[in-house]
């Protein structure tokens, strides 16, 4: 790990240019420095800081990181404000984001992918990239939430409104 007084290169997934995505500048940027700590915001150009989606980004982002072996490199912050919604809810939603899209990441055929392409068999590779979309991720999620004791699908809302009515309700009374 680095040294505390060290600083970090900061990649903010929500304050690039429109045309600009982090994940193009992942595997670029970590030949240069040792560690980076990702910002992972939902893009919206004047204030990023919103709840982390599970769209093609996030996944993009998570491909990089499994596919360049760089999880131990990249210090993943994520970001939760959104007035509009539940914090908790929020702060469920964007990690599980991003939980599911390195999920997603290692299940890819990474051996098989990198095996095609030292052979130059790009049909291969496609091929594979394209079945791996179509992979049954979400079943391996849901069992891994199940063997930790935690609500399946949207079962989880469910508890966030307990909490709500439960506990937040008293703090407002206050």
């Amino acid at each position: 790990m680095r040294p505390a007084a060290r600083p970090l290169l900061c990649l903010d997934a929500g304050h690039f240019h429109p045309t600009e995505v982090v994940s193009d500048k992942l595997s670029s940027m970590l030949q240069f420095v040792d560690e980076v700590l990702l910002h992972v915001s939902r893009p919206v150009r004047w204030d990023s800081d919103h709840v982390v989606l599970f769209d093609d980004e996030l996944q993009v982002i998570a491909n990089e990181l499994i596919r360049g072996d760089a999880l131990s490199k990249v210090n993943i912050g994520l970001d939760f404000f959104d007035t509009g919604i539940n914090r908790f809810a929020a702060w469920v939603i964007g990690t599980c984001n991003m939980r599911k899209a390195l999920l997603r990441a290692l299940l890819e055929p990474a051996a098989e992918l990198q095996k095609a392409e030292a052979l130059r068999d790009f049909t291969a590779r496609l091929a594979m990239m394209e079945e791996a979309k179509s992979m049954p991720w979400s079943a391996i999620w849901d069992f891994y939430c199940l063997s930790r004791n935690v609500p399946v699908g949207i079962a989880w809302l469910d508890e966030v409104r307990t909490y709500e009515r439960n506990v937040l309700s008293e703090r407002k009374a206050a």
